[in-house]
């Protein structure tokens, strides 16, 4: 299968290794010098890597392709694209440098195994003629070389090239550092043009550095992989400039091929101007210097033209031709210029909305290439003039283009094209003609008298005009518009002419009656000559009007304004501010009213006075002047403060000091008025401060301080301290208490407090706040809750009393529902009452940034234990950060648990009691347990802290599990917790998730009679005659019908009780396991999963069973050379013929019609067919899709569930073929990682346990015809294991490294050494390992003492005609014994040699048979015919022998709970699987979707309506036929070795896929297998996982017949052996010479293979086949 026949001695050639010893013959087949395919994965498409692999040497093989790669202990062959080709593994070998070549290795006692770093290799030994003078090697001589360096790089050279291409001379210089680079010699000068990183940073290139035959390509060789660099990358430039930037001078810019190209790939690079290169001189890219006109009118069509140096010169017969964007227009050359018309209006493209121009590219083209590109832009002056509608005029001349304005009719034109007659205002840009630029516009130059108008008043409106001089002569009438809010107001105007070109626009007089929210509102206006010409406005226009009454509410407000407005206050009726001539003559007041108080604040201050007082009211004082000195609070003077004066509504003035208790009210004086004193008082009052609560808090701040006094609400600008940090305030500061929070402090220690009122200040000196040391916290438990909150967690720390208000809180990312329906936006400091208690916070509260907290308090149990209770969790929101607010202080949970993030899981669900609803009552038998269902109950609690009530009664929870809460109710019923209702209620209670399920009624027990005993009696005989007749023919009928559904009750209850026994143990099991699978994960990145090859892999599941030879060698038999062409010839003609689909058809039906042709014939030809079609995967799937038609319509008319239920045709192989090649890419990157997990996580967990070696049972397993019943005593042992360089050593190490390796002191030797070489090997592939039967386990103590172990020798135990293997306890070896593996000199009928001749690799399989002559039997840890110690117990009565049949019908607890155990354990990766098989949230393969689309339309056709057999079919062709062979053989995906523990393990977890799959109910009993017993649990929720994975694929996007044929062409070339298809065509044909006259007969038969001769044309592949004389 690998060619290793073929390509072997290419590779032998090739390697040399001077100074290794000769190896021994008896130590060959430890060297695997195979070369095998490998997977394609660890290669790219221009490097190659291995892993743990350290490359040392490439060679190119001249005229073979192929490139060799020494590695140490590897030699490598790869194609020239780096695809891998072939892989032999050269080392280690035993050698020593001390040492002369030996034989033997006792010749040598100091030999070890050494790797072989093949550093040198070798065509040929005949390379080099004259010996070793000539070999490469450093050059050296007696004369001196001396010379000037062209270049100096930073580091230093570890690797150089030169080519000479193009007339050039090229250097490739690889660095120290994995640099390299290219270096162009030009003359005496070096330049490095391009550096690049090849492979990883620091790794120096090695001195290989290899050009390719053609020069195209570098092949340059790191420690750590092979990359293929291109010699010149010049198509990666994508245009000109870049090309040329490069400066590589293999690359310049081919012109007329827009291509980036070396010069000979240029085909006109001869003539000049033709090919740039970057090194020349005014080497410039192609471009257009000028323009001529630079733009032009979108409405003309005309000429441009185009200035063009080094423009390259053309045919005769060629031309270039301009592109205005996709508009095409000859181009007329005339040396660097060139002439092309623009296109027509109707070929321009629209504008672009709101511009007056739309720019186009203009390139000049050759045929389709860009020779040189610019932009161009066709402009539309009639769209200029709508750009700016208050200055039309003003935008049109003003313009880039050359427009001009016609005034007469308004219009912007380009060039000379107003009416005739019509007098035109030019571009600014013509500058020699009068009258141009915007200078020149008709225009309203600015308002004629002031700009303020007064609401309510008639107003007289001017505006000056100039320029008028246009208009002469022609009548029109004038129109003044105002755009007043809501309205445009149109005013009649009149034109008075002042001078020849100026005049006066007169609006006739208005009244304006605005609705104005502001004192003053600017009003745009404008003149129209007409009603729609517009004269241009030569800055913006306003006029403003304004409101006297607003913004002057009070006479003194009015009196302020300014005095332009001519307001007064107008006393007439309802007293207000008023435009001057608006307000009656008498009613004009000049004097203001008094002053009105309405509020001071605050109304109390400090004795001290200092004080800063408000006073807020009206009239009072226009300016500051007046009330300067007009103002005393209580009697006492008070000083205003100019800078917070605010005109007649504020004064804000600065208290005297007074006696305490002194209280009156404020007075404002002002001068010729009357005093306006205020209702309020204010009053002189002496703040005192009493004591603290708390009197201690954390350093870090944070603490809810309570400081109490007297008179502590004085002033209104209060502030506490402590010790000196600002302590803020929580408003409202109350009579007797004042609320802060403590800032962080420095260090712990006493801190006075301090509040000041205003400019008073008062102390604390009787008692100081005290910082202690911030608390910690140092655990936090359970970190798992579900989302409706509420479960209890523990918090251990330290000095957790001191903390204020400890807070356990979630940071949410919420959805917009979310957030509408939860919480608002929220100060989290809430305002507090005095009088009322303090409010409990918010449960959630809006923060920033889009996210929500929830939060609980937690209760202080002692210094070191909070209690807190997990918060709840809205729906739809994503916990982001659960941490832990102590006061200042937050700690992550994570931080507080030891790592451990919390986690939320989703509230559990539970079905109500009865089935008929939540309404109807469950009928509760007195005695029975409670048996609820639900989904995801275990997830965020303990059955502990679950608390169930039926009534005001306690039903006590016995059982918690993932679906199932088990609990013992009252005995007797317990009443209602609602007086209105009769019954009590079933209430589930977990953590804040409160679950009614339904009312409860209890069944009542029979009571006695109180009637006299002679009527009991005769009742109860008469009764008792009636009922016993009922109740025979009752419970005959019913009995056996109940009979099953109890057993199948008291299974589960009693399976469920030993789950939970079984549970801490489990937990244990599964923590160690995962840490294990971590390890190993992290072992993964390094090396990878062991996948098989593709061409592995497709054989093993095409032709399983066969070993690693499932084809016959090629034309084997055949010596001539002459006569295999021949046969190759017949054998290609015959691959032909198969493309016909005729053919292939009536071939594949007349076979499976001879009776001869058995059930193992057709899988095997259906394999070969799969093979050699594989190139054509949509042919192989059309003439499956045609026979599985032919299947469904046989099946149709019998018993169409029974199809593809096996493999009895060659379509149901076919399609077994089909979906293995379909499904490899997802088991690889889906499947495949759970798939290795779950296998080395059983082999793992059965390691840990003993298993016996004859008998192959194990104490750890899941099938109980594999356990190991009786108690066998073992301990874990951890040997030290001698490892050389390249084992499991660490990558470049040359030393024996000690590797520890853990096994159990009860392992045979044999079993030992597969432990061993599983973990010294584990990134190892199993192929790739030394064998287990061809090493010696050796045990070395001291310096000098070796022990040589094995399964059998003179020491082994032999009693009665048993001999007992031996094992680590035999011989005593302690824990941390240093051991080693060497090869075995010896044949000496070890239990190993035995196996392993008897076994294929990989295997292990137990020994049964006696293991000599002599009649002694071998065992282990139990002789095979004992029988366990349950079953030796004496059976002396009647009794006891009744006893132990129940107990033989009963589960047996002592082995179902290893079971269990081992179950528990595997539980997640076992799910892991199913999800990744069943594509939980992945999308299903496209082959799938496929397949169980054409099953549906199969059904559909043959008219089957009936689900279950749908589900049946496609259960059948997926799951059962692909997916359970995949789990229970893992050898067929990885290079693994499976046990055949391992393996009967495998096999319960592939029944129990099988039974998730089938529609009926699964039920088991106590006489059910135990297999079935242990997943009777998961199978309901495993059916529901296939049940989704059917439904949505139904429900997905159809897949169409391209996409399938795309996916399948990408498939069809991964297994593209020619060898293998002719050996596979040749055991075809070896079947159709079976049946040679019968198929012959058929093919003659068929009208449509007459005409198509397909008899003559296998008649003539015999002929050439096999020399056979046919009628041709």
């Amino acid at each position: 299968m690998w060619h290793a026949a073929q390509e072997t001695p290419l590779l032998r050639s090739l390697l040399v290794v001077p100074g290794m010893a000769a190896w021994p013959s008896y130590y060959l087949h430890l060297l695997l010098l195979l070369l095998s395919p490998t997977p394609r994965p660890l290669t790219g498409a221009h490097h190659f890597s291995a892993p743990n692999t350290t490359f040392n040497h490439l060679a190119l093989a001249p005229g073979q392709g192929s490139l060799y790669v020494g590695a140490v202990n590897r030699l490598f062959q790869l194609s020239l694209e780096l695809q891998l080709e072939a892989v032999a593994v050269t080392g280690p070998v035993i050698d020593s440098p001390d040492c002369v070549p030996f034989r033997d290795p006792a010749e040598c006692p100091q030999a070890r195994l050494t790797d072989n770093a093949n550093q040198l290799l070798l065509d040929s030994p005949e390379s080099y003629p004259c010996g070793d003078e000539h070999t490469p090697s450093p050059i050296a001589g007696r004369q001196p070389l001396e010379a000037q360096p062209l270049l100096q790089l930073g580091h230093p050279i570890s690797a150089i090239a030169a080519l000479q291409a193009d007339g050039h001379m090229i250097a490739f210089l690889g660095d120290t550092q994995g640099q390299l680079h290219k270096v162009f010699l030009n003359s005496s000068q070096g330049q490095v043009y391009h550096s690049q990183q090849v492979g990883p940073p620091g790794s120096p290139i090695s001195p290989d550095l290899l050009v390719d035959s053609n020069g195209g390509h570098l092949y340059v060789l790191t420690a750590q992989q092979v990359n293929k660099v291109p010699v010149a990358a010049c198509p990666q430039f994508p245009n000109c400039t870049s090309c040329l930037q490069a400066r590589d001078p293999l690359c310049g810019w081919c012109i007329l091929q827009g291509r980036c190209t070396r010069k000979s790939q240029c085909r006109r690079a001869a003539q000049p101007n033709q090919w740039l290169w970057s090194y020349e001189e005014d080497s410039h890219c192609l471009h257009i210097q000028s323009l001529l006109p630079a733009h032009h009118p979108r409405q003309e069509q005309g000429q441009v033209t185009l200035s063009v140096p080094r423009l390259p010169m053309l045919a005769v017969d060629e031309y270039f031709h301009c592109a205005f964007g996709d508009y095409d227009s000859l181009a007329h050359v005339e040396g660097p210029h060139v002439a092309c018309v623009t296109p027509p209006q109707d070929q321009v493209p629209l504008n672009p909305p709101g511009t007056d121009h739309i720019t186009l590219p203009l390139a000049l083209m050759f045929e389709d290439v860009a020779v040189a590109a610019t932009n161009f832009s066709f402009y539309d002056c009639s769209a200029v003039q709508a750009l700016e509608v208050a200055a039309p005029c003003h935008a049109c001349v003003s313009s880039l283009w050359r427009c001009h304005w016609c005034p007469q009719s308004s219009h912007c034109v380009h060039g000379e094209q107003c009416p005739e007659g019509e007098r035109t205002v030019y571009s600014a840009q013509e500058m020699d003609i009068q009258g141009h630029g915007p200078e020149a516009c008709p225009q309203v130059v600015g308002l004629a008298g002031p700009h303020l108008v007064p609401v309510g008043w008639e107003s007289h409106l001017a505006l000056h005009v100039q320029n008028l001089q246009y208009f002469r002569g022609l009548s029109a009438t004038y129109h003044c518009w105002l755009e007043l809010p809501g309205t445009l107001q149109r005013l009649p105007a009149s034109l008075e002419e002042t001078a020849a070109d100026t005049g006066l626009i007169h609006c006739q007089a208005q009244q304006f009656h605005p609705s104005m929210s502001q004192r003053e509102l600017p009003v745009p206006i404008y003149v129209t000559r007409g009603e729609v010409q517009r004269l241009d406005n030569a800055h913006a226009l306003h006029v403003i009007l304004y409101d006297c009454a607003v913004g002057h509410p009070d006479c003194s407000h009015c009196q302020a304004a300014n005095g332009s407005l001519g307001c007064l206050w107008c006393g007439d009726g309802q007293p207000t501010c008023r435009y001057g001539p608006l307000c009656p003559p008498g009613a004009v007041e000049l004097l203001c009213p008094m002053p009105s108080i309405y509020m001071i604040e605050p109304l109390t201050g400090p004795t001290e006075g200092g004080l800063a007082l408000t006073i807020l009211g009206s009239n009072l004082g226009r300016a500051f002047a007046d009330v300067q000195d007009a103002v005393s609070v209580a009697g006492q003077p008070c000083s205003p403060d100019p800078a917070l004066y605010r005109t007649s509504t504020r004064i804000v003035c600065v208290t005297s000091p007074a006696p305490n208790g002194t209280t009156g009210p404020v007075q404002v004086a002002i001068k010729s008025r009357s005093p306006g004193i205020s209702i309020q008082h204010f009053t002189y009052q002496d703040p005192v401060l009493l004591s603290l609560s708390p009197r201690w808090g954390p350093q870090a701040g944070g603490t809810q301080l309570t400081i109490h006094g007297q008179h502590l609400q004085t002033g209104g600008n209060i502030t506490a301290f402590v010790g000196g940090q600002p302590c803020p305030i929580q408003e409202p500061v109350c009579p007797k208490t004042i609320v802060c929070r403590t800032m962080p402090q420095a260090t712990p220690g006493e801190a006075m407090v301090l509040v000041v009122f205003g400019h008073a200040e008062r102390k604390l000196l009787s008692s100081p706040f005290r910082y202690t040391a911030n608390p910690q916290l140092v655990a936090a438990e359970p970190s798992v809750s579900f989302r409706g909150g509420g479960r209890l967690i523990h918090v251990r720390g330290t000095g957790l009393d001191v903390v204020w208000q400890p807070l356990l809180s979630v940071w949410l990312e919420a959805e917009a529902e979310v957030k509408a329906l939860g919480a608002q936006p929220q100060d989290l400091n809430p305002r507090r009452s005095c009088e009322a208690p303090a409010a409990e916070p918010q449960t959630c509260i809006q923060l920033g940034g889009g996210l929500l907290q929830c939060s609980t308090i937690c209760s202080v149990n002692s210094s070191g234990l909070l209690l807190c209770r997990s918060p709840a969790v809205p729906d739809g929101a994503h916990p982001k950060r659960v941490f832990f607010t102590l006061d200042n202080v937050q700690v992550d949970f994570a931080s507080a648990s030891g790592g451990q993030s919390f986690l939320y899981q989703p509230n559990p669900r539970l079905a109500p009691l009865s089935r008929e609803g939540l309404a109807r009552p469950y009928r509760l038998k007195p005695g029975h347990i409670l048996d609820v269902e639900g989904e995801g109950l275990n997830l965020g609690i303990s059955k502990e802290e679950v608390r169930v009530h039926i009534g005001d009664g306690e039903c006590l929870v016995k059982t918690l599990t993932l679906t199932h809460l088990y609990c013992e109710p009252p005995p007797h019923a317990p009443q209602p917790t609602n007086s209105s209702s009769a019954l009590p209620q079933f209430v589930v209670q977990m953590g804040n998730v409160r679950l009614a399920l339904g009312p409860v009624q209890y069944e009542a027990e029979p009571t006695m009679s109180t009637f006299p005993v002679e009527a009991q009696v005769g009742l109860g005989m008469g009764a008792a005659v009636l009922i016993a007749a009922v109740l025979l023919l009752t419970l005959m009928y019913r009995h056996k019908s109940k009979q099953a559904l109890r057993d199948y009750q008291k299974v589960l209850v009693q399976l469920e009780n030993l789950e939970t026994g079984v549970g801490d143990q489990c937990r244990k099991e599964f923590t160690d396991l995962m840490t294990e699978m971590t390890d190993l994960s992290s072992d993964l990145e390094a090396s990878g999963i062991p996948f098989l090859d593709y061409h592995t892999f497709a054989e093993r599941a095409f032709f399983p069973g066969h070993g690693g030879c499932p084809l016959l060698p090629e034309l084997e038999g055949l010596e001539e050379e002459g006569r295999r062409a021949t046969v190759r010839q017949g054998l290609t003609q015959l691959s032909n013929l198969l493309n016909s689909k005729l053919f292939l058809l009536t071939l594949i039906r007349t076979l499976e019609e001879q009776p001869g042709f058995s059930q193992r014939d057709r899988c095997h030809v259906a394999s070969l067919l799969s093979l050699v079609l594989h190139g054509k995967l949509e042919y192989l799937t059309d003439i499956m899709r045609t026979l599985l038609g032919d299947l469904a319509a046989h099946y149709v008319h019998k018993n169409p569930k029974l199809m593809l239920r096996r493999t009895e045709t060659m379509v149901e192989k076919l399609l077994t073929n089909w979906l293995s090649i379909c499904l490899y890419a997802f088991l690889r990157e889906v499947a495949g990682e759970p798939l290795y997990m779950l296998f080395r996580a059983i082999q793992y967990q059965v390691d840990k346990g003993p298993v016996d070696a004859v008998t192959g049972k194990a104490k750890r397993t899941l099938n109980d015809s594999h356990l190991l019943r009786e108690d066998v005593e073992f301990r874990p042992l951890t040997l030290m294991v001698l490892v050389g360089p390249g084992a499991g050593a660490a990558v470049g190490s040359s030393e024996m490294q000690r590797l520890p390796a853990r096994v159990l002191d009860t392992d045979t030797i044999t079993q030992v050494k597969e432990k061993v070489l599983d973990q010294v090997y584990k990134g190892t592939p199993f192929s790739q390992r030394p064998s287990v039967h061809a090493l010696d386990l050796e045990w070395r103590s001291g310096l000098a003492g070796h022990l040589t172990l094995s399964d059998e020798d003179l020491t082994s135990v032999t009693q009665n005609h048993w001999k007992r293997l031996n094992t680590l306890q035999h011989y005593k070896v302690p824990d941390g014994a240093t051991v080693g593996l060497i090869p075995q000199l010896h044949n000496g009928g070890a239990v190993s040699q035995s196996l392993a001749q008897n076994c294929p690799s990989g295997e292990n399989i137990p020994m049964l048979e006696d293991g000599d002559d002599g009649g002694v039997r071998l065992w282990h840890l139990v002789k095979a015919t004992e029988e366990p110690e349950g079953a030796k117990a004496r059976r002396s009565s009647l009794r006891e022998r009744e006893r132990e049949r129940a107990r033989a019908k009963a589960i047996p607890e002592i082995y179902l709970t290893r079971l269990l155990s081992m179950k528990g354990t595997l539980q997640k990766f076992v799910d892991d699987t199913f999800q990744a098989i069943l594509s939980v949230n992945r999308p299903v393969p496209i082959a799938v979707k496929y397949l169980f689309d054409f099953l549906d339309e199969l059904a559909e056709k043959h008219g089957i309506e009936d689900p279950e057999t749908l589900h049946i079919w496609k259960t059948n062709s997926l799951l059962l036929r692909f997916w359970v062979n995949a789990l229970k053989n893992p050898q067929l995906l990885f290079d693994v070795r499976v046990s055949d523990n391992v393996d009967a393990i495998l096999a319960v977890i592939a029944q129990t896929f099988i039974d998730s799959c089938t529609l009926s109910e699964h039920k088991v009993g106590r006489d059910s297998p135990v297999n079935k017993l242990l997943y009777a649990r998961e199978i309901p929720r495993y059916k529901q996982m296939v049940e989704k994975y059917y439904a949505d694929i139904r429900q997905s996007p159809p897949v169409s017949y391209q996409e399938m044929n795309s996916a399948l062409a990408e498939l069809s070339g991964n297994y593209t052996s020619v060898s293998h298809c002719l050996e596979a065509l040749q055991e075809l044909y070896n079947h159709i010479h079976r049946y040679y006259d019968q198929i012959i007969s058929a093919l003659e038969e068929d009208p449509v293979g007459q005409k198509m001769q397909l008899a003559c044309r296998l008649q003539q592949v015999a002929a050439l086949v096999e020399n056979k004389v046919t009628d041709l």
